[in-house]
């Protein structure tokens, strides 16, 4: 582990007890209970495999920059000052430290990984570029422990087809979303086994659970494409959900 930074005061760092894991390996499905988290068990477990985690970035940050990347999703999120931000997920932060200066001084950025190393390493890096509008949690598998009607946005960028618990994960994230809110999913359009989500099986796992897409948008450049889903009608209780086919 890298040596600590100092912090400043103003950068809250949200301390956790234990680390949760996905399940290594993109493997079968999680039919079993007992190889569950038991805060997942009320949820169907996805019918589909997990793909490992085998890095905190997709790609260097000097290549993505060349192409704009960070700047043409945030536009097409229409990321502006003052909004308040979850990048889940965050990694390295290569959203996290671009979306700082975009949402301003008046805007809050949250980064969340479920790797209490990767949290660590952030911090640094947030400390050492002194982005006091940035705040860490530690997530978990089947939550993403975000506050109640907080976000404007929620940033899921090539980490969706790493989520174990999908049902129980996108459960809860609703709820953090404020009027208005939207979820932001940048992946790749084949298959999970190859680091990717097929499109189809993403509007499908999150309209199980009460959203809908409200656009789709290719961005080859940034290594697949973008949706956008918005919170649609009630959350349907967690034994009502229906899972959804690998396709």
């Amino acid at each position: 582990m890298r040596r600590r930074a100092a912090r400043p005061a103003a950068l809250p760092l949200f301390a956790a007890l234990a680390a949760l894991s996905l399940l290594g390996g993109c493997n079968a499905p999680w039919s079993e209970n007992s190889d569950r988290p038991e805060t997942a068990r009320d949820f169907p477990p996805a019918d589909r495999p997990v793909a490992p985690i085998t890095s905190t970035k997709w790609s260097t940050e000097e290549a993505r920059d060349r192409v704009n990347e960070a700047d043409d999703i945030m536009d097409s999120a229409d990321v502006r000052p003052g909004m308040t931000v979850a990048d889940i997920g965050a990694g390295d932060g290569y959203y996290t430290v671009r979306l700082a200066p975009r949402v301003g001084q008046s805007g809050r950025v949250l980064a969340q990984d479920i790797q209490p190393e990767v949290i660590e390493r952030l911090a640094d890096r947030v400390a050492r570029e002194r982005l006091d509008n940035v705040s860490l949690k530690l997530g978990a598998v089947d939550d993403p422990r975000l506050p109640a009607a907080s976000f404007d946005r929620v940033f899921m960028v090539h980490m969706y087809h790493e989520i174990g618990e999908p049902y129980a994960f996108l459960w809860r994230l609703r709820p953090a979303l404020r009027q208005g809110g939207q979820v932001i999913v940048v992946d790749g359009d084949r298959p999970i086994a190859q680091h990717g989500t097929p499109f189809r099986l993403l509007v499908c796992e999150f309209e199980a659970v009460g959203f809908k897409l409200l656009s789709y948008d290719d961005k080859a450049h940034a290594g697949g494409y973008l949706a956008r889903f918005v919170p649609d009608g009630q959350r349907p209780a967690p034994n009502a959900i229906k899972v959804c086919k690998n396709p």
